[in-house]
């Protein structure tokens, strides 16, 4: 039902913030651009995807990384196992559009893992 992990999200405080991450994850680590808008840049590691955001608006109580999201195959039936086996899945099986030049389609689901950890199941419909 994995298949791996698709990205680790994080969310800056301030422009100031997104530039330092930005600089460090390009600049310094040598990611690419996968794709950038408004609200957040996707950087590609060849083997999943760092995603930062820009528009925190207060101290995050998780700390910088919002969640992490594992790549999956069939979203519907990863869903319901968590909750089967009595996890909160607190956005259900939705779609999703990341932007729209080029279009970025994808289905997503949110829980809460075992340690009150936010995890994200993706599915991307190419």
């Amino acid at each position: 039902m994995i298949s791996g992990i698709h990205h680790i999200s994080m969310k800056c405080q301030s422009d100031t913030e997104y530039e330092k991450a930005k600089k460090f994850y390009i600049d310094i680590l040598g990611l690419s651009i996968l794709k950038e808008c408004e609200s957040c840049i996707l950087m590609n590691t060849d083997n999943g995807i760092i995603e930062v955001f820009r528009n925190a608006s207060e101290t995050l109580p998780q700390g910088v990384i919002r969640h992490f999201a594992f790549t999956v195959n069939n979203i519907e039936e990863i869903a319901k196992s968590v909750e089967n086996a009595g996890y909160e899945v607190f956005v259900k099986p939705k779609k999703i559009n990341i932007g729209n030049d080029p279009d970025f389609p994808a289905t997503i689901a949110f829980c809460k893992g075992p340690l009150g950890e936010d995890v994200e199941f993706f599915q991307q419909e190419w």
